[in-house]
Parts: structure tokens; sequence; C-alpha cells
């Protein structure tokens, strides 16, 4: 008889975060993973050719062997750009620092 693992599969919502639990056989893969627990029935907006994976918060590939208890993230696409969104936010301090000094009347 093969050896059987414990695996998580976590997809993050706004609001909560769905997990699932997989029995699978030793040497199972994280797509193995993904394609057994049914997340992808329930939310079939995610897209694995867009959609980075995880395991334990390291980046992996879809074909990385898992491990006993490992536990598998899709991260959802980010929204906006953080490096973008901090540029905006500096600009607009900016902005915000040169119409401070001026006063009433001049």
């Amino acid at each position: 008889m093969p050896e059987i693992i414990s695996i998580e599969v976590v997809y993050p919502l706004p609001a909560k975060q769905e997990i699932f639990c997989v029995k699978l056989p030793l040497g199972s893969t994280v797509r193995q993973a993904i394609d057994a627990c049914g997340v992808l029935q329930k939310y079939p907006e995610i897209d694995l050719a867009k959609n980075k994976l995880g395991v334990f918060a390291k980046l992996a590939k879809p074909e990385m062997p898992l491990r006993d208890r490992d536990r598998v993230e899709i991260y959802r696409p980010l929204l906006a750009d953080p490096k973008e969104v901090r540029k905006q936010r500096a600009a607009q301090g900016k902005m915000m620092k040169k119409g401070a000094g001026e006063t009433e009347g001049e």
C-alpha cells in the first residue's frame, strides 16, 4: 500500500480564506493537490497560468513534489502594483507640501 500524505490547499479571499484538506499518495505534486481538492471547481476564476502558487509562502512550480503536511497556497493577482501605488502616494504628498506653505492674501 502506498504511503499517504495529508495536504492543505489554501485559497485566500478578501473576507476569508478557503482551506481544503486532501490525502494523496507520496510523491504527489502541487498541481495534483490542487486538482484533487476541488478548489478549481468551486472557484472557476482561478487560472493556474496566471495565479502564482506557493508552499508555506515560498513560490512553487506546479510540478514540485509535496511532503506530508505541506500547505499549498494559490495566490490571487494583485489589484494594483505596490511600486506604482507608492509612487502615486509620494507624488500626492509632494503636491500637498507644495500647497501647504501658501497663505491667503499673497
